[in-house]
Order: C-alpha cells, then sequence, then structure tokens
C-alpha cells in the first residue's frame, strides 16, 4: 500500500471496477417464532443459539439497491477480515457496514430472504448495494439472474429476554453503523504510475490518500482512496460533493 497526503481536485475518473465479496451457520427462525403475532420487524432469528431482531431504522442500517452476487472465482482467497472465503457458507460483502455485522437480505422480486454476515468489501460497482455468497444468492433465487432488488435490514442481538407480559422494548446489542474510518474510491487502474497521478493532485490540496492494490478479473487493479472522516454521514456528504465533480463513480469504502 502507498500512503500520501494532501489533496482534492476534480479530474477524470477511470470506470470503476468489479470485485471481491463473501460466510455463517444455517439461520432459520424457530416454528413458533414464525407464527408470532406482532409487527414483522420484531421477527426473531435464531442465529448460533442466540436470537437476533431487526433494528429499528432509526438506530439502525436498512438499505434498498441491487444485490450481486460471488463464486468459486474467489473461493479460497482472504476476505477484508481476514478469514478465507467459503461460497458455501452464508456471508456477504458490503461497502461501509461493520464486519461481523448480521443482516436479513430479501429479495424484492420474489420476497424471499436469507440472512448473512459481512466478511468482506465491496461490490465496488456503482449501484450495487451488496455481494452475496453462492449459497446465500441461491437460497434466494439470485443465481441465475446474477443481480435482483433487495432490500437489507440490520440484525441486533437480543440484550434482554422480552417476559410475555411484558411491553418494554427488547434492547438490542449492535454497532454504530455510523462510526468507523471511511474512504471514497476515486479511481481504479491497472498501470499503479496512473493511480500515482490521480492521488497526487488530491494529496497536493490537503486530503489524505492511499493506494490499495487487489486482484480483480484476472489482473492486478489499484484502487485511489481518499480518507473522508470517521462519520458516515460525513463521508456521504463528500461522496456526493466528487459525484458532482468530475467523479460519478466515486464509492465509499470503509477500512
Amino acid at each position: 500500500m502507498i500512503s500520501l497526503s494532501r489533496g482534492l481536485v476534480c479530474i477524470l475518473l477511470v470506470p470503476l471496477l468489479f470485485t471481491t465479496s463473501c460466510g455463517p451457520p444455517h439461520i432459520k427462525p424457530l416454528p413458533h417464532e414464525k407464527k408470532r403475532p406482532g409487527k414483522s420487524t420484531q421477527r426473531p432469528y435464531m442465529i448460533g443459539g442466540k436470537r437476533y431482531y431487526p433494528i429499528p431504522t432509526a438506530q439502525g442500517y436498512g438499505e434498498t439497491g441491487i444485490a450481486s452476487w460471488y463464486g468459486g472465482k474467489f473461493h479460497g482467497r482472504k476476505t477484508s477480515n481476514g478469514e478465507t472465503y467459503n461460497m458455501h457458507a452464508k456471508t456477504a460483502a458490503h461497502k461501509t457496514l461493520p464486519m461481523g455485522t448480521m443482516l436479513v437480505v430479501k429479495n424484492l422480486e420474489n420476497g424471499r430472504s436469507t440472512v448473512v454476515r459481512i466478511n468482506d468489501r465491496g461490490p465496488f460497482v456503482k449501484g450495487r448495494i451488496i455481494d452475496l455468497s453462492y449459497t446465500a444468492a441461491k437460497e434466494i433465487g439470485l443465481v441465475q439472474r446474477g443481480t435482483a432488488r433487495v432490500r437489507i435490514t440490520a440484525l441486533g442481538e437480543a440484550a434482554t429476554t422480552r417476559r410475555t407480559a411484558s411491553s418494554q422494548p427488547i434492547q438490542l446489542k449492535h454497532q454504530d453503523f455510523n462510526v468507523g474510518r471511511f474512504y471514497i474510491q476515486v479511481g481504479s487502474f491497472e498501470r499503479k504510475e496512473n493511480a500515482r497521478k490521480l492521488a497526487r493532485k488530491f494529496a497536493a490540496l490537503g486530503r489524505d490518500v492511499v493506494i490499495q492494490s487487489f486482484p480483480a478479473a484476472g489482473t492486478q487493479l489499484f484502487r485511489v482512496m481518499v480518507f473522508s472522516g470517521t462519520a458516515l454521514d460525513t463521508a456521504k456528504r463528500y461522496e456526493r460533493y466528487l459525484e458532482k465533480n468530475g467523479f460519478p463513480n466515486a464509492l465509499i469504502i470503509a477500512r
């Protein structure tokens, strides 16, 4: 990795790349929980012996967009959190969510759902919000078509047990999805020198920049990533600014 500091500029950009992404135990609600009355947002999921619930939107993370998947080409490679990608496990890649986040992914085209754990970064394609493992994609009918419109909802582990007679809300343990170290990917190049040229222009204007290499489509690509702060809201504002000023394919990536 090459690290520079100083920079901001509006220049042309090379089309953004594709790539990577990545699996936990089989997850399914208990039989009696499927029939439990009440709001659908309170339907519990049993994962590894623990009970998880969808986090209320106000404090959680929900997103609607296009999902894709990846399989054999990446099977056995390292994921962003250091695990080995297993296409037969139920994992996924997301650009900003903390590693280990559990998500419900619902295919809005057929109503099928699955639960995945985030263990990788991606997809590095504008307009796609999540990359599923082969097994997770198969479970929601995504494999043949390759992409589908989905709704993703973050899950939180139940920290308290609901009593049948109690109307108190369940306390959920989860990470702060707005906090992290966020970068904006502004370019992706096959030649390292081209990545360096773009990085220098951002560095000259006071921005911290890194160049990160990664394998994709049988070649080695170099991503230029500009630091955009430690709050997701701030990073999104900077992403919108770059989109309007010469970088329509700008992408937020947490590191």
